[in-house]
């Protein structure tokens, strides 16, 4: 292993030594592929563009999230910039290294989104913006190209899964009761995080991070993660069912309604989420971490079925039927 991460450490100098000219443009792709990105971008394509494409993001983002947690703390690799110094970082990241988050989402986010739009020019767009977030963490200092590599691996798989049972599983879950499909939420939410579970109890029992980079993984053995990817899920899938009883919504509609829609979902996104921060507890405790879960969970909510009904019901969109 050691070898491994040598070999990964004279390639990211070598790349380091080009110059800092890349470093802006690396950060620019870097972005694309943050969670701060996907928060902005995901209820814009949800309530204003296409609720079909956006839903299926929105999943993808939260069976990402949860499987590359889980594989983080499975391998629990550190970052270039952890292992040596010679590697200069240019962001700071606390979680483990192998597999790259960015490089992963990038294939299955951007992956869903050709697949969906079935288009050459879609395909082509997609596969540029996979190579370069996941190549921005290279430069940047903080991932190995291995780290990349399975990444990458990992999106592709998750990617051919959904390609495959979107369809089929959808078909089945629009057969069953409100019920039925909201305890299924609940063991898809449980199932998501408890991949991560087993991991991250052993670490707590019998690992101690190295000397040399301890300092730098100050977070990289938390729950909080799976219990974001697990409660989101739980919240999507509930808001979506919801939603498709009471008729969906239309997201064609006049500029200024879907201006409207986005700035009135987002100050709800914002109430959930910070509001219920101050109010709920916090820290790594059992009250924190269900509060944590329900935190996201009515985010999710909201998202894929809150909103959507507010709007309908403020005359900014029409019901599906």
């Amino acid at each position: 292993m050691d070898n491994l991460l040598a070999l990964g450490v004279r390639f990211i100098v070598a790349l380091q030594g080009l110059g800092e000219w890349q470093v802006p443009l690396m950060k620019f792709f870097t972005f694309l592929g943050t969670e701060e990105f996907y928060m902005l971008v995901l209820p814009a394509l949800y309530w204003c563009f296409s609720n079909s494409l956006g839903a299926r993001v929105a999943l993808m983002l939260m069976l990402s999230g949860g499987v590359n947690e889980a594989l983080k703390l499975t391998f629990h690799a550190p970052r270039p910039y952890w292992y040596s110094p010679q590697v200069r970082n240019f962001a700071v990241e606390t979680s483990f290294g192998v597999p790259s988050g960015h490089a992963q989402n990038a294939v299955a986010i951007w992956g869903t989104v050709a697949a969906y739009l079935k288009k050459f020019w879609g395909w082509v767009l997609a596969v540029l913006l996979m190579f370069w977030i996941g190549f921005s963490r290279l430069s940047l200092g903080v991932h190995f190209p291995h780290d990349v590599l399975v990444g990458w691996l990992v999106g592709a798989c998750l990617l051919w899964l959904s390609v495959r049972a979107w369809e089929p599983l959808a078909r089945w879950a629009r057969d069953l009761s409100l019920g039925s499909q909201a305890g299924l939420a609940f063991l898809a939410s449980l199932a998501l995080m408890a991949i991560a579970v087993v991991p991250l109890l052993w670490l707590h029992g019998n690992w101690q991070p190295p000397v040399a980079w301890a300092g730098y993984a100050t977070e990289a053995v938390s729950a909080n993660g799976l219990l974001t990817t697990g409660g989101a899920l739980f919240g999507l899938l509930l808001g979506l069912a919801w939603l498709e009883r009471a008729g969906g919504f239309q997201v064609r509609g006049a500029w200024w309604k879907l201006v409207l829609r986005y700035v009135l979902g987002v100050i709800g996104v914002l109430i959930i989420q910070y509001g219920l921060k101050v109010v709920l507890p916090g820290g790594e405790t059992l009250v924190g971490y269900l509060a944590r879960y329900l935190r996201y969970a009515l985010t999710g909510l909201w998202l894929t079925g809150g909103a959507p009904l507010i709007f309908v019901r403020c005359r900014l969109a029409e019901r599906a039927r």
